[in-house]
């Protein structure tokens, strides 16, 4: 199936432009003319340019939440489902984002469901949309579901932000550190170092390190360059092929020392999220562990997640079941048999999400007030390095001469 640009006018009379799949143009005009617009021009995209559209933007977080937002006002309005995803179609600025909304929309007139052409774009959409919309469907109330997305997405945005907010200012860091110290070793520290062994006298031990510190740089550059990707790529490599391998560098992860609690926070507060915003949409209880297990990152978090949902299926209460893995903390466990006990495990799981959220910032800020002066001061020890191995022998030699 060939993928076109085409230009068309929709019912309203306005000039509408995207890509749609179809196997010749005759099918593109019949797909187009089914959803209410009417083909001006098209065009094969031919395989090179599809590769460039692809890298030329991806759909963010923030484009679903519009096109949630979208469909949840038009159906509380009483606009009809086809009719809705027209004008969203219609609206939608993201270029990829538009292309896919027209397919869904032409699904839909085809007949299918909402969450069957939802689920034709997995790497888009995920299966919370499918989930959600789907128990939105089966109860009748699609604009319960899109309220509940529009939630959803607000809350794995604000995640995000917080996940960059913890790693991006010690990789720059790191990342400024290392090319300081790169260019200290390879192009300052030789001009002086030649200098030092030209002067005959006898160097200390800080700069006979500093020089065969310089030496290696100079000679081994390349390797200390590419090291981090050649362990980079080996452990991703490793991690695909071998689910052992991952299971046991996730468990090593949940047990860092700072970092680790951190993951794992953030990984309780995504599960009690996702958990929560299924179950309180109808969604059904095997469904909810089913789900958080997928997105739930860590590994060893989700296998555990699997154990659980063993447990609930045999019978036993869900409560039992975390503390039977033994990764979920003693507060989760408590909340959550609160929740059964009283019949509200939703709205528990909301307090949960709540109060990790909150966990989580402190954190993140408390982990970035922290390494800031650690990093600063291993920066300044650096330094201190490399001027007392340069200017000890210096000042010793101006001393002779004096």
């Amino acid at each position: 199936m060939a993928v076109y640009n085409y230009k068309a006018i929709n019912l309203r009379g306005r000039k509408v432009a995207g890509q749609l799949n179809a196997n010749n143009e005759l099918e593109l005009h019949q797909r187009l003319k089914q959803g209410g617009m009417e083909l001006i021009t098209a065009s094969e995209v031919k395989a090179g340019k599809k590769f460039w559209a692809v890298l030329g933007g991806g759909i963010k977080t923030r484009d679903l939440i519009h096109v949630c937002l979208h469909l949840q006002q038009l159906i509380g309005a009483g606009v009809s489902l086809i009719e809705g995803l027209a004008d969203v179609r219609d609206s939608v600025e993201q270029r990829r984002l538009r292309d896919v909304m027209a397919e869904v929309h032409q699904d839909v007139t085809e007949g299918k469901s909402l969450s069957e052409a939802f689920n034709r774009h997995p790497r888009i959409f995920g299966t919370v949309f499918q989930s959600l919309l789907a128990a939105g469907e089966a109860s009748g109330n699609l604009t319960e579901s899109f309220t509940q997305l529009v939630k959803h997405l607000k809350w794995t945005e604000a995640v995000s932000a917080k996940i960059k907010k913890a790693t991006r200012y010690p990789l720059i860091m790191l990342f400024m550190m290392f090319a300081l110290f790169t260019f200290m070793m390879l192009f300052v520290v030789p001009q002086v170092v030649e200098f030092l062994v030209n002067s005959g006298q006898e160097l200390p031990t800080i700069t006979k390190s500093l020089i065969a510190t310089s030496d290696f740089m100079q000679n081994y550059w390349w390797a200390v360059a590419g090291t981090p990707f050649v362990i980079f790529f080996s452990m991703r490599m490793m991690i695909r092929m071998s689910s052992d391998f991952a299971y046991r560098v996730d468990y090593a992860i949940l047990r860092l020392p700072v970092f680790g609690m951190l993951i794992r926070k953030i990984a309780l507060s995504r599960f009690s999220h996702f958990f929560a915003t299924m179950f309180q949409s109808g969604v059904p209880i095997l469904e909810c562990l089913e789900t958080a297990q997928k997105v739930v990152s860590n590994r060893c978090l989700s296998q555990s997640l699997g154990a659980v949902r063993n447990d609930v299926q045999d019978g036993n209460p869900l409560s039992a079941g975390l503390k039977d893995t033994g990764e979920f903390p003693n507060l989760v466990i408590r909340m959550v048999k609160i929740g059964e006990d009283s019949g509200r495990l939703g709205e528990i799981l909301e307090n949960v999400t709540e109060f990790y959220d909150k966990d989580v910032d402190e954190s993140v800020d408390a982990l970035v007030t922290m390494i800031e002066p650690a990093l600063t001061a291993f920066a300044g020890l650096m330094m201190v390095w490399i001027v007392a191995g340069v200017m000890g022998p210096i000042y010793n030699s101006f001393s002779k001469l004096g």
